[in-house]
């Protein structure tokens, strides 16, 4: 099995503030059962930097994916989006701009990630979220229109990245063709669990290719499984264990939400 996990929001609950988010011991110890199994491959998909989400988790034998795919490291793999000088050194003048444009909104963060910027809210007050989201959109807007930068929004978060056609699901097909072609041509099962709007990338790469579960219910999932909250993790990964070791697949319950997804 090839298995995928977003961290905050599905590994870990979401904090606060970035900095404060803790994995939860026994998912830790989850995750160390997971690396024992000889069936199993293990990589966490995080829109963290790669060194950031190294350290969180701390692990040897997982393939670690940073900033939404285009950093990825770890069991003898190895990626680098190839971005051009012009795109950092836009980053630089974004970001000052963006700390500079966010001041006045009390609890706004910006998150510098090396390849790419989050500008998080979780701690603004409701009535000026629309209007920070709206500041950081106008100084965006000119790269946006060089084709230097997009702007996508996550879960209380700005995400600013290169205008480079990879996210969360081009690193998970390019990590799978990789597995496969170091297992010489093995096909097994791949599942994707995740959280946020940046993971509907990976659920749409693995539609009728995978498995993909999304933790909380949504209107609109392109998974086919979901978990009602970040608590219900660690159950998905016993049943990924159990079954594992006896060598069968994990039963699914045929509940449906709103998104047409199924409970599992």
């Amino acid at each position: 099995m090839m298995l995928f996990f977003d961290f905050d929001g599905t590994l870990a609950p979401i904090a606060s503030k970035p900095g404060y988010a803790r994995i939860p011991d026994v998912t830790l110890s989850l995750l160390k059962e997971v690396l024992r199994l000889r069936s199993c491959k293990l990589a966490v998909v995080s829109g963290r930097a790669l060194a950031d989400i190294k350290k969180k988790i701390g692990l040897k034998g997982i393939v670690y994916v940073g900033n939404h795919g285009l950093q990825i490291r770890g069991a003898g793999v190895r990626y680098t989006a190839p971005l051009v000088p012009v795109y950092k050194a836009s980053l630089r003048k974004i970001k000052a701009r963006i700390a500079r444009g966010i001041r006045r909104y009390s609890g706004a963060l910006i998150e510098d990630k090396g390849l790419s910027l989050s500008v998080h809210y979780r701690l603004v007050s409701a009535r000026d979220c629309a209007a920070l989201r709206m500041a950081v959109r106008k100084i965006a807007q000119p790269y946006c229109a060089r084709r230097l930068i997009r702007v996508r929004t996550g879960k209380m978060v700005m995400e600013i990245r290169p205008d480079f056609r990879w996210d969360k699901g081009s690193a998970v097909r390019w990590l799978i063709g990789k597995w496969r072609a170091l297992d010489k041509g093995a096909r097994t099962v791949a599942l994707y669990c995740g959280d946020d709007s940046t993971d509907e990338d990976a659920f749409r790469a693995l539609a009728g290719k995978g498995i993909t579960v999304v933790v909380g219910r949504r209107a609109e999932s392109a998974a086919q499984y979901f978990l009602d909250t970040q608590d219900e993790v660690n159950g998905l990964l016993r049943r990924i264990i159990t079954g594992a070791r006896q060598t069968l697949w994990i039963p699914f319950n045929r509940q449906r939400n709103r998104s047409g997804s199924t409970r599992v």
